[in-house]
Formats: C-alpha cells, structure tokens, sequence
C-alpha cells in the first residue's frame, strides 16, 4: 500500500513541471543591442523608440519590453489573448481597457487580462517610458 502511494505522489509531481525545460543557462541582453525606432503596434499614432530584450532568448517562456512613446504616440487598441502588465517608468499617459480608461505615472502599473481590448497614450511633457511583459502560448525560439 505504501508503495502506490509513492509512486501516486511521484506522478501527480512530475505532472506539474513545466511542458518543457528552460535552455539552460541565462542570458544577459543589452537594451541597446534590442533597440528599433518605430510607429507604435496595432494601429498606433506617432512614433516610439521599442527594445524588444526578449526576442533574441532561446526557448523563452514570456514577453519582456521597454516601449518609450514619444509626445503623442500611442499603442493602439487591441485585444490580448493573454494577462499583460504595463508599468510605468517614468512619464504619463492613459491605459484603456475595455473601454475605460485610467490615467498613470511613474511607478503605476496596470494589470490586463486576457480578452481585454487594451491600448496606452503619453499624455504628459515628457516620453511615456513602459515595461511590458506578458506570457507566452507556449515557448519560443
């Protein structure tokens, strides 16, 4: 009887690894090495400077970026099929989020779940400097 219960707890363990392993060891990324000058994603206005640090990551399981929306600029509308975060570094600006929208600064983020329709303005005198991070389906390489 005991020996089941082991081989039950084992499995029920195993179960709840991850459906695949990280690739080892971790990398480092320069911002700088990442950094592309752009009109902000889906349908977006004006112009942003993207650092998109985790794209070159090999079997990565999330999403890791620093937008910076220059005045005017904005992400536009769009629905997420994952939770999403946007924090705010420094700057201002607006986040809506199924139709309502909520005004933010430095130190504020905003957390957005999955079927949200989803966007972000810089409204403020300074660029609208953003950590956006959010999961993937399954990993990339």
């Amino acid at each position: 009887m005991f020996l089941p219960a082991l081989a039950l707890i084992a499995a029920l363990q195993a179960s709840s690894l991850p459906a695949s392993p990280p690739a080892g060891t971790g990398v480092v990324i320069r911002e700088a090495d990442t950094m592309v000058r752009q009109v902000p994603p889906h349908n977006g206005e004006g112009m942003s400077t993207a650092y998109r640090i985790s794209d070159g990551v090999p079997n990565r399981a999330m999403e890791f970026r620093k937008r910076v929306l220059h005045q005017g600029a904005a992400i536009g509308l769009h629905p997420i099929a994952h939770d999403e975060v946007y924090y705010v570094v420094s700057g201002e600006g607006e986040v809506t989020s199924d139709g309502v929208t909520t005004s933010m600064r430095a130190g504020d983020a905003a957390y957005l779940f999955d079927g949200n329709v989803v966007g972000i303005r810089q409204t403020g005198e300074v660029d609208l400097v953003l950590i956006i991070s959010y999961p993937l389906a399954q990993r990339k390489n």
